[in-house]
């Protein structure tokens, strides 16, 4: 029985589990106010108090720092294939430079030195980070030689929901051409093609649907006069596109349970965008479709948002022409990671050079 610690840094809390095999011990999600991260600078400026909130997790649940190996989430630093990678050096420094910066870039770093700490050492991984690029040669190509697409989305938990939805039905993840939306602050939509996602969207700065959080596709030339109109800071604007964005800047928030209650109270605004959101979701799915040459053997949604009957049958109704729908509700990416250190720890999976 190995003993796995899963680490997953995100922008208000930092969740980590311990397993014996895919078995949990325990699951704690450790909150961080506004107040404690308005100190840092920088996301990369968090990391010893992240990873001493860790520490501190153990200490007072009297479980000694003893692991087989520790996992964090995978960064933003740059494409990778799918898989599992061991933490090196020259990866915690590519993530403390990269041009994305988000929380998860902290996991790799935690998870290297607390493995590292330990008695005896024992080796980390990330795997499956919102980088992973399997995508077409096609689909890389944007109307601008300057800007190319780039795939940045919820890889773990959708590679993850596509594995289980094949042993769900007695497939293997590689036998099927599924469609993956997740849900969330952010969204993604992937076409998964015989085990690769051969296109999937930029879900954290500027493409696909808009979300609770992210703006989406937006009109380019509108953008860019918003850049030279002297209103906005640099830094205003990415935040206009990732952060007050979506649903937050129709609605004044990105609480979903919400605006929910609004739409039940009679808000006929609050249910128009929350129709428009549904609309571009459904939309973007069906172009999916295309990819796949309308050789869809399921449309899977999942993430938080999937927790929501009003969104996800909305969602359902307008694309099920396409294929079956299943519902995943919520992201499971602690059992995800422990999942993938187990199956490395097992043998059953290489680990990739990074």
């Amino acid at each position: 029985m190995y003993k796995i610690l899963a680490i997953n840094p995100g922008s208000t809390s930092t969740k980590i589990s311990l397993a014996n095999d895919d078995q949990p011990v325990f699951v704690a999600d450790i909150p961080h106010s506004r107040e404690e991260l308005s100190q840092f600078k920088k996301i990369s400026d968090q990391y010893n108090f992240r990873k001493q909130l860790v520490i501190d997790e153990f200490k007072k649940r009297n479980i000694p720092l003893e692991f087989d190996a520790v996992i964090g989430r995978g960064g933003l630093a740059k494409p990778v294939p799918s898989g599992v990678f061991k933490v090196t050096p020259q990866m915690m420094e590519d993530q403390r430079h990269a041009i994305h910066q988000h929380a998860c870039d902290l996991g790799c770093m935690i998870a290297y030195e607390i493995a590292e700490e330990i008695p005896g050492g024992c080796p980390s991984f990330i795997a499956d980070p919102g980088v992973v690029d399997e995508m077409a040669p096609e689909a890389h190509v944007s109307g601008s030689p300057l800007m190319p697409r780039v795939a940045i989305w919820h890889a773990l938990n959708q590679k993850a929901i596509g594995r289980r939805y094949a042993r769900d039905i007695g497939k293997r993840y590689e036998q099927l051409n599924l469609i993956i939306c997740h849900l969330g602050g952010g969204i993604s939509i992937a076409a998964h093609q015989k085990g690769r996602a051969i296109d999937a969207n930029n879900a954290l700065d500027g493409e696909g649907p808009f979300s609770p959080e992210r703006a989406g596709s937006l009109p380019a030339s509108d953008l860019i006069h918003l850049c030279y109109s002297g209103k906005f800071t640099e830094e205003e604007l990415l935040n206009r596109i990732s952060g007050h964005a979506g649903i937050s800047a129709h609605l004044g928030t990105n609480d979903m349970r919400e605006i929910e209650n609004r739409i039940l109270e009679g808000d006929k605004h609050a249910e128009a965008i929350v129709s428009a959101m549904i609309w571009h979701i459904a939309k973007n799915i069906a172009a999916e479709g295309a990819v796949l040459y309308g050789k869809v053997d399921a449309i899977l949604l999942t993430g938080g948002l999937a927790r929501s009957e009003y969104i996800v049958s909305r969602i359902a109704k307008r694309i099920g022409f396409i294929a079956p729908v299943k519902i995943y509700p919520g992201q499971d990416e602690m059992l995800a990671l422990t999942e993938n250190a187990l199956a490395v720890l097992r043998g059953e999976r290489e680990v990739q050079d990074y």
